[in-house]
C-alpha cells in the first residue's frame, strides 16, 4: 500500500510516457508489486494453475527486451519489526485490530523482524518468476528486508534509472523516477513520477512526504484520525519541507491540532518534559494522536535508513551483471507452463533479442561518433546484427523496416523501426536505396524495349495497310501486279485446296472479276459469276466452299480459301512454297486455255 492517498496527492505529476521511453535504461523491478498485479488479472481470466501471471511476465520481459532495457528484480526479504502491526491486520488476525497495532508499535523496538513464509502460494509464484528472469539472463536481488527500499536505494545512488512499484512510500525511501504502472501492446506506455517535479510543482521533499505519512498513515504507522488529505497537505506545506522533521520531534504531532483548529477546542493532555512528544489529543472525538514520541522518530528512521544491502556491497555488485540468455531453458519453462513448442518460443523471443542487440549496436555507433571514432562499417569491431533489408513496411503509421538477421539469431527477419535502423547502420539504408534504384531503372529500361517492340509491330502495321492501299491502288492499272505483290508482300496468304482442278475466281480489290477470268468465261460462252469481296484486312474466313461457273460442264465445282500464315510479320518456308504452287497452277490454267 505505501501511504495512505498518497498517489492521489501525487496525481499533478503523473506522466504518461510512450514505452520506447525506457530504451537503453536500467530500471530495478520490485517483483512483489508486479506479480500482484499480474495475479489480479489472473484471478479474473482464469484459475491461477493457468499461470496466465507467468505469461504476462514473459511479455513484460519481452517488451522490455526488445527496447534494450537492462532489468534487475528486487524481491522482499524479511518483515520489519516496525511493520508487523500492518502486516496482522492485513492477515486478519487480530481480533481489537487498533489495539493491537498501537502495542505492536509501542513494543516494536524490542522485536525483530519476521521471516516469510517461504511455502505459501505467493513465495511460490515468487520463485517461479525468479526462475523465468534467469532464463532470460535477469539478475535478482533478495532484499534484507523491503524490496521497494531496495529499489530506492539504487536509484538514489545512480545505479539505475528508475524503479518500477506500486507502493507509494517507495520516495520516502528516496527513489528519484518510479514507474507505477506499464501497458504494452499498440500505444503501449508507462507511468512515470519523478522528484524532480513534485518538488517543484507540489514543493514537497523527501521529509514532506514522510511527515505526510505520519499524519495520513502508512504501513508503518495509523496516522492521525479524523485529519484529511488536503489538511495534511496544507499543514506540512505551512511549515516546510526543511522544518517540519525537526517541529515532528520537537512538539510531536500536537502542532498538527493547531494548524487544524487554532481556537482551542475541548480537553488537551500533555506531557511537556523534555524527552517526551507523546500527545493525547481530543477534538470533540474527531482527532486522536496515540502514538508515541518513540513511535514518530523509529517510523522517521526507517524510511531515512532502511535495512538494504549498501551500494557498494559484493551482492548488489553481482546484481548489476547482466547474465546470458538461456536458450534451451526457455523452451523447457514455456513448454512446461504454457506448452508451447520449442518453435513458438524461438517466434516469441528470438526476433526481441536480435532487436535487442541492434539498440545496443545503435548506441554504441552513437558513443563512437560522441568521441569522433568513425569506423566503416566493416571495421567495426562487434558485427552488425542485420545482414540486409528486404523492404519498406509501415506498422501502426511508423515506418518501418523488414529486416534479415544474421544466421546465429536463429531468425530469418523481422520487422523493426525505420529510425532505429537508421541510427545503428546507415550504411545498409544506403545500400538497400541504391539496389532498389538499380533495379528501377532496370526495368525503366525494360519497359522502354519492350515499347519499342510494340511500337515496331505498330509500325509493321501501319506498313501492312500502306501495302494493302497500294495493292487496292495498283489493282486499277494494273491486276497482274497486284496479284504479284500480294503472292510475294503480303504476310496473310490464302491456302487454296482444289477439289477439282478448276480456276479460281479472281477479284481485284473494288469486287470486280479480274480480267482474265472473264476472258476465260468468254471463251467458253459462259456467264460471269457474281463477284464476292473478300476483305484482307478482316480475320481469315472459316472453311467454306461455294460453286463457281467456268463453263456449263464445270457448274458443280467449288473452291475453298482459308488463311496459310500464322505469322504476320515475316514470310514462313511453308507460306512460299504454298505461293509456288499457286503461281504454277495459275499457270497450267493459262496453258488449258490456250
Amino acid at each position: 500500500m505505501g501511504v495512505k492517498n498518497l498517489w492521489d496527492v501525487l496525481e499533478p505529476c503523473k506522466k504518461t510516457l510512450p514505452l520506447h521511453h525506457l530504451q537503453n535504461k536500467r530500471v530495478c523491478i520490485d517483483l512483489s508489486c508486479w506479480m500482484v498485479q499480474l495475479q489480479n488479472v489472473n484471478k479474473s481470466h482464469c484459475p491461477i494453475k493457468n499461470k496466465l501471471y507467468l505469461m504476462g511476465l514473459f511479455h513484460r520481459i519481452r517488451a522490455l527486451i526488445a527496447l534494450n532495457c537492462t532489468l534487475i528484480f528486487v524481491t522482499d526479504g524479511s518483515i520489519p519489526a516496525i511493520k508487523l502491526a500492518t502486516y496482522r491486520r492485513r492477515l486478519n488476525l487480530g481480533i481489537d485490530v487498533e489495539n493491537q497495532a498501537t502495542q505492536d508499535g509501542a513494543n516494536s523496538q524490542n522485536l525483530s523482524s519476521l521471516r516469510r513464509n517461504m511455502g505459501s502460494e505467493f513465495s511460490c509464484m515468487i520463485k517461479e518468476a525468479k526462475y523465468l528472469g534467469s532464463t532470460f539472463g535477469i539478475p535478482c536481488l533478495d532484499g534484507i528486508e523491503e524490496a521497494e527500499a531496495q529499489c530506492a536505494l539504487l536509484n538514489l545512488e545512480s545505479l539505475c534509472d528508475g524503479c518500477f512499484s506500486s507502493d507509494s512510500d517507495i520516495f520516502l525511501f528516496g527513489a528519484r523516477t518510479v514507474y507505477r504502472d506499464i501497458c504494452l501492446g499498440e500505444g503501449g506506455h508507462v507511468v512515470c513520477y519523478e522528484m524532480d517535479d513534485i518538488e517543484q510543482k507540489l514543493r514537497y521533499g523527501r521529509n514532506s512526504l514522510i511527515s505526510l505519512a505520519l499524519l495520513l498513515g502508512s504501513d508503518y504507522s495509523q496516522g492521525v484520525h479524523g485529519l484529511g488529505v488536503e489538511s495534511a497537505c496544507q499543514i506540512v506545506k505551512s511549515v516546510g519541507d526543511d522544518h517540519i522533521l525537526r517541529k515532528i520531534a520537537s512538539e510531536g504531532l500536537n502542532f498538527a491540532r493547531k494548524k487544524k483548529n487554532p481556537k482551542r477546542q475541548g480537553q488537551v493532555k500533555c506531557n511537556n518534559t523534555t524527552n517526551t512528544l507523546s500527545c493525547e489529543v481530543n477534538m470533540n472525538g474527531n482527532l486522536q494522536i496515540p502514538q508515541t514520541d518513540n513511535q514518530y522518530l523509529r517510523v522517521v528512521e526507517a524510511f531515512m535508513n532502511p535495512k538494504c544491502h549498501s551500494a557498494d556491497s559484493d551482492v548488489v555488485h553481482r546484481s548489476l551483471v547482466q547474465h546470458p540468455f538461456q536458450r534451451e531453458k526457455l523452451q523447457l519453462l514455456c513448454a512446461r507452463f504454457f506448452e508451447w513448442p520449442p518453435e513458438k518460443t524461438d517466434e516469441y523471443i528470438l526476433p526481441k533479442i536480435a532487436e535487442r542487440d541492434l539498440r545496443r549496436y545503435a548506441a554504441l555507433q552513437s558513443t563512437s561518433s560522441q568521441l569522433d571514432v568513425n569506423f566503416p562499417l566493416k571495421e567495426v569491431p562487434v558485427k552488425c546484427p542485420i545482414s540486409a533489408i528486404i523492404k519498406r513496411r509501415k506498422v501502426h503509421g511508423r515506418e518501418c523496416f523488414e529486416v534479415a538477421w544474421e544466421e546465429f539469431y536463429g531468425v530469418k527477419s523481422s520487422v523493426v523501426y525505420a529510425d532505429l535502423v537508421e541510427r545503428a547502420c546507415p550504411e545498409k539504408i544506403k545500400e538497400f536505396d541504391d539496389k532498389r534504384a538499380l533495379e528501377k531503372k532496370n526495368q525503366r529500361k525494360s519497359r522502354r524495349k519492350k515499347s519499342g517492340k510494340e511500337c515496331s509491330v505498330a509500325e509493321i502495321d501501319q506498313k501492312l495497310q500502306d501495302l494493302l492501299l497500294d495493292i487496292e491502288l495498283g489493282s486499277k492499272s494494273s491486276p497482274m501486279a497486284s496479284r504479284e505483290i500480294i503472292s510475294d508482300k503480303i504476310t496473310t496468304a490464302t491456302k487454296i485446296s482444289f477439289i477439282n482442278r478448276d480456276p479460281p475466281v479472281i477479284l481485284d480489290s473494288e469486287g470486280n472479276v479480274d480480267s482474265r477470268a472473264a476472258v476465260l468465261c468468254r471463251e467458253t460462252g459462259a456467264t460471269v459469276p457474281k463477284p464476292e469481296v473478300i476483305d484482307l484486312l478482316s480475320p481469315s474466313p472459316l472453311v467454306s466452299s461455294r460453286n463457281v461457273s467456268r463453263c456449263a460442264q464445270m457448274n458443280a465445282r467449288h473452291i475453298n480459301i482459308i488463311d496459310l500464315s500464322d505469322s504476320e510479320t515475316e514470310k514462313s518456308p511453308e507460306h512460299a512454297r504454298k505461293a509456288r504452287e499457286l503461281r504454277l497452277f495459275l499457270a497450267s490454267i493459262r496453258d488449258d486455255s490456250h
